[in-house]
């Protein structure tokens, strides 16, 4: 089973939180130069106010320094829209570097400095910034509230073009806390918008986070065709930071896909552009991606160092989630040395960087798992008990989530819609209170009719779904009997196919004896002529030898006659439905004839096809009882697969192979052994426990049935015996059947 991924939450919200511009070197430059002929100082604010979005996604800390000096200018001069504007910049900036006490400062002073009858879209974008600075602390039922709050703004005033990036955000929490149907929805009601605008950079941004999504849901061939695809629009558009988050949550794809050489490159290259950038929050958690899939690798030193440098880093990001990443990886990186106290601490850490977030996801969950899994191997049960019922509380959760998710998909287009009635009805309830006695009776009233008419439409419902389990239940017995009878023909055609098998190679046997009888009639015919010559010319002791030679030939007449009798006989029999009964058989004679028969008919198919056959048959076996027919089926499938093994190997070109089959009986005390051995490919080992399943086959399409061996496991099975298989890789197999000696 893969593992579920547990770094996707730390990096989707910065992903989505981000301004949507494009980091452009040549935009920074063209900034540049304006921003140096700029003739006032309100129009060079305004253009260091452009430039911070595009230097926002290269480099934080210059891009807050710059932010902060520009900051005093627009005071100086008293520009209210410069201000505000760099103010939200330094927000943005001030989370994304996990200063999260001087993000909210800022936000205090931009709602006390905010024009109250100013632009709604200032407003709009303090709501979401304060939606940011929860979310990225992991509050995210108070993100989600302010970016409700943020949207309604934007869809009040009709402000589609700024709703995009609003719909990605509050995706985000809605996605943390597993409302993953609710978090599709806006994350498609986004790309839409983008798609619509032609909007690329923001297209980007998307996908990343619809790929977060997928992976949540399970569906991680679309997970990873997304992540693709924004990498591709942040190569075209010069996203670096977009680019950025896209390998890192790959990397994490990869991880849980268990491709653990793939995840470290990615989860690598993710770290450098990180600490290129500047964003400390990703550079410490693909760090410590990287340090788990070389755990998973054997590289258990290296990973360790790798985990070090990632917890160095986390601590100086300030990010709590990417604090937590990086301490409990320390602590996987101690349970795979089965070093439990010593991972106890960084855990413990990993719970203290979380201890205000509202969330319980399934890596929550897991960190309670591995830290009560240390405590229970350092002698702490009672903690590993309390710590284990946190993670099972969690899981429970989490499933129960996941049910009311399937009902929500059928109505979240009216989620918001709900919410508001539900408003309005509890408003009403507390009007109603004041009302007269009558009308509360009324009401009373109302209410019993509607339980009532619920109570009918659930009987109705339930009347239903039994109606319906009573068709299901006729058409399943229906369905049945026809794969029964479906299965019966498939058995009777495999029956068939081995008879077509035997019909090749017994015209060849026949054809021998026919060729004796046509010859010796042809050479009598003569001798006659010439006794009748003899007869005249009375030479009588000639007559005598001629008559002499006529009936010895007669003599071999009669003989391959009687071969050819005896074969045609048995081919009748292998064709006869089996009677069940057992019968005294000569084993030895068996397995020979049904190997002869066997390499005459694939011979008859394909006259360029060779083999070397080894017999090597047990004297000593006397007769034992078993059903002729059945046993000789098994053979001929058995001596078949052999016949195919070596034929395939030899059209592969193989230098100095020669193909032989070999077939041995053997006696082992109260049992007999059969053998059929062949120096072909071998079975490889992933199909080797399915061989004997019915249906199953390595042929293909049109060759096999898929049944042979599946009849040949139950027919020796029915004769108490035992159906075995030996291979090895580019070498061979043998089929070893083994019955007990009832004669002995």
């Amino acid at each position: 089973m893969k593992k579920t991924l547990k770094t996707i939450a730390i990096i989707s919200f910065v992903v989505l939180s981000a301004e949507w511009a494009v980091a452009q070197n040549a935009k920074i430059d063209s900034l540049n130069i304006l921003i140096n002929n700029s003739t006032t100082d309100t129009a060079r604010i305004r253009l260091v106010s452009k430039k911070l979005e595009y230097l926002s996604t290269i480099n934080l800390d210059s891009a807050i320094n710059l932010g902060l000096e520009t900051l005093k200018e627009a005071q100086e001069i008293g520009f209210y829209r410069g201000e505000v504007d760099l103010r939200q910049r330094l927000v943005y900036n001030y989370s994304y570097k996990g200063n999260f006490e001087a993000a909210t400062e800022q936000l205090n002073y931009l709602e006390q400095f905010i024009k109250p009858n100013g632009d709604s879209t200032d407003y709009a974008n303090v709501y979401g910034n304060w939606g940011l600075v929860n979310g990225m602390q992991s509050k995210y039922d108070s993100s989600i509230y302010y970016f409700e709050k943020k949207i309604g703004i934007y869809e009040r005033s009709g402000k589609s073009d700024l709703l995009g990036k609003s719909y990605s955000n509050i995706a985000i929490g809605y996605q943390q806390k597993s409302n993953f149907p609710m978090a599709m929805y806006y994350q498609q009601k986004s790309l839409e918008l983008h798609e619509k605008n032609n909007n690329e950079s923001s297209q980007a941004y998307t996908y990343v986070n619809m790929a977060n999504t997928y992976i949540n849901m399970g569906d991680m061939e679309r997970a990873e065709s997304a992540f693709l695809k924004s990498i591709e629009l942040a190569k075209k558009m010069q996203l670096k930071n977009v680019e950025l988050y896209a390998y890192a949550n790959l990397s994490s794809l990869y991880l849980s896909e268990e491709q653990w050489q793939k995840s470290y490159d990615i989860a690598m290259k993710a770290a450098q552009l990180g600490s290129s950038t500047g964003d400390q929050g990703i550079q410490a958690a693909s760090l410590a991606k990287a340090s788990r899939a070389l755990v998973n690798m054997g590289q258990i030193k290296k990973a360790k160092e790798t985990s070090q440098k990632a917890i160095a880093v986390a601590d100086s990001s300030g990010q709590p989630f990417n604090i937590t990443q990086a301490y409990s990886n320390m602590g996987y990186v101690l349970i795979s040395e089965e070093k439990w106290a010593a991972a106890i601490p960084y855990y413990e850490k990993a719970f203290e960087s979380l201890e205000d977030a509202d969330m319980y996801t399934e890596q929550f969950g897991m960190l309670y798992k591995e830290l009560s899994l240390c405590y229970e191997n350092t002698g702490g049960s009672s903690e590993a008990l309390k710590l284990y019922k946190q993670y099972a509380m969690i899981t429970d959760s989490i499933r129960s989530k996941e049910n009311i998710q399937k009902a929500t998909e059928l109505t979240m287009n009216y989620e918001f819609d709900k919410k508001e009635q539900a408003t309005k009805a509890m408003q009403a309830a507390k009007d109603e209170i004041a009302h007269t006695r009558q009308l509360a009776l009324i009401i009373g009233l109302v209410l019993s009719f509607i339980i009532i008419i619920g109570a009918l439409f659930a009987f109705y419902q339930k009347q239903k779904a039994h109606a319906l389990l009573r068709q299901q239940k006729k058409e399943i017995e229906t369905t049945l009997t026809k794969l029964k009878n479906a299965q019966s023909q498939l058995i009777q055609s495999e029956k068939m196919a081995s008879l077509g098998e035997l019909t090749a190679g017994i015209a060849h046997e026949i054809q021998n004896p026919l060729n004796f009888v046509n010859n010796f009639s042809e050479v009598s015919n003569e001798l006659i002529d010439e006794m009748n010559e003899e007869i005249e010319k009375g030479n009588f002791d000639e007559v005598k030898a001629i008559a002499t030679d006529v009936k010895n030939n007669l003599e071999k007449i009669n003989h391959h006659g009687k071969r050819a009798d005896a074969i045609v006989k048995g081919m009748l029999q292998h064709s006869r439905s089996s009677s069940g009964e057992k019968k005294p058989v000569i084993i030895n004679n068996l397995a020979d004839e049904y190997l002869r028969l066997a390499y005459h008919g694939l011979r008859a198919k394909d006259k360029s096809f060779n083999a070397t056959l080894v017999t090597d048959y047990d004297k000593s076996i006397d007769k034992i009882d078993v059903i002729p027919q059945d046993l000789g089926r098994v053979l001929l499938n058995l001596v078949n697969n052999a016949f195919y093994a070596v034929a395939e190997k030899q059209k592969s070109g193989t230098e100095g192979f020669e193909p032989t089959v070999s077939v041995s009986t053997k006696k082992e005390g109260d049992k007999i052994e059969i053998k059929v051995k062949d120096n072909g490919n071998g079975i490889p080992q992933e199909v080797l426990d399915k061989i004997f399943q019915p249906f199953f086959t390595t042929k293909p399409a049109g060759q096999g049935t898929g049944l042979g061996l599946s009849l040949s496991y139950d027919i020796i099975k029915a004769h108490g015996g035992e159906l075995k298989v030996e291979t090895t890789s580019g070498k061979g197999s043998v089929f070893i059947i083994q019955l007990i000696n009832q004669s002995a």
